[in-house]
């Protein structure tokens, strides 16, 4: 009998990564979606709205309430259901110093437990270095997505090595969706849109793209992300609208403010002809839409953030100096200048095994040696 899986996360319709990682993983998990269930993390005011999920997506069976105290207890309840708990960790999602009341569930739990790291500091503060030790001490095992995260746990945190697994982030596969013919190259950055995502940058980069005939297209996709909304509301949005007018390259500029379903996703990363990622982050170490670039096949320019340097390296896209305009334009000057090159790098990240179903079955077999590490122990505990 399948083993079942209960996961704790943001979830959709929530807007965020973490919740489109934790509904892909847990559709592709075999035989996750009947039995298995999530328990849903949702701030106030923070659900979103209009994403849709897969119909093989697990079920939520109950949420979490962050802004109220004590929610934890009820979660870890609801995990212990199940055989395998997987979680999903990032810091601003719990509550507490840190979300550091993610360590009474981890410490309730009476099944494995699975930790899903998605940021690894290499300088945290004191008390985010004391949960995330107490979480890799509590879990059963930690996953992390690159194997620069790996070395950033073994490096800088008293974390035990056999603890850790790297698992990469997964992709859907684009492959059923044509490529769409147009008149002018295509230019892409997609995501939640927010401060240190550098689209100033790649701005300016185009403003040194002037020459090319024709000029390109450049489309910025992505709502602004819900606690920059909150805080800021669309104050970088306008600043950036507000520089591409400056720079003279607003008719080169595509706003979409939209959260992408699924397949309009599809269709608009197999319409571009680079992907640009020009983040001022020097500490990601995990990024979605730079797997689902290469796995689609497509040319990415990135800033040299540490997914993209190890991600990259093999040759699937170009790297640039942080906040370097003029690199960047001379990167994408060259991508857009050698013809079939999507066709030759779509073979050179990993193809399939980037695919969600293969990054699934890695957690299901990670799963089963956990299950099966805890047999004899509870075996133990068994009076004669």
């Amino acid at each position: 009998m399948p083993a079942t899986y209960g996961f704790l996360s943001t979830y959709p319709p929530t807007q965020c990564g973490l919740a489109t990682f934790n509904a892909a993983l847990a559709t592709h998990l075999p035989g996750s979606a009947g039995a298995s269930g999530v328990v849903r993390l949702l701030a106030g005011g923070n659900a979103g709205a209009g994403i849709a999920l897969d119909r093989a997506a697990p079920r939520v069976v109950h949420t979490w309430n962050t802004d109220r105290p004590g929610g934890w207890m009820a979660a870890a309840a609801a995990l212990n259901r199940y055989d395998i708990a997987i979680i999903q960790h990032e810091y601003g999602i719990y509550p507490g110093d840190a979300g550091d009341e993610v360590l009474p569930v981890l410490q309730a739990l009476r099944i494995p437990s699975i930790v899903v790291l998605h940021t690894v500091l290499t300088h945290p503060d004191r008390q985010q270095r004391a949960v995330l030790e107490q979480i890799a001490e509590s879990a059963d095992t930690v996953v992390t997505m690159t194997d620069t995260a790996r070395q950033r746990l073994t490096s800088y945190y008293d974390v035990d090595p056999r603890k850790i697994t790297v698992i990469p982030h997964g992709a859907a596969s684009h492959s059923g969706t044509p490529r769409e013919d147009h008149d002018r190259p295509h230019l892409l950055t997609w995501g939640l849109l927010g401060p240190g995502k550098g689209i100033e940058w790649a701005l300016r980069s185009l403003a040194y793209l002037d020459d090319v005939r024709p000029r390109p297209l450049y489309t910025v996709a992505g709502r602004t992300h819900p606690k920059v909304l909150e805080h800021q509301g669309d104050a970088y949005r306008e600043s950036l609208k507000d520089l591409a007018a400056e720079l003279a390259v607003e008719d080169c500029v595509q706003w979409l403010d939209v959260y992408l379903e699924p397949a309009g996703l599809s269709r608009l990363i197999r319409s571009a002809d680079a992907v640009v990622l020009p983040y001022d982050s020097t500490e990601q170490v995990t990024s979605g839409v730079l797997i689902e670039a290469v796995a689609a096949g497509v040319p990415v320019v990135a800033t040299e953030f540490p997914h993209a340097v190890e991600l990259l390296a093999d040759g699937p896209g170009l790297l640039v100096p942080h906040q370097d305009p003029e690199a960047m334009a001379v990167a994408i000057r060259h991508v857009l200048a050698e013809p079939g090159l999507p066709g030759r790098i779509a073979g050179l990240a990993g193809g399939p095994t980037l695919r969600w179903p293969a990054v699934a079955a890695r957690y299901q077999a990670l799963a089963a040696r956990l299950t099966a590490e805890r047999r004899p122990l509870a075996a133990e505990t068994i009076p004669a």
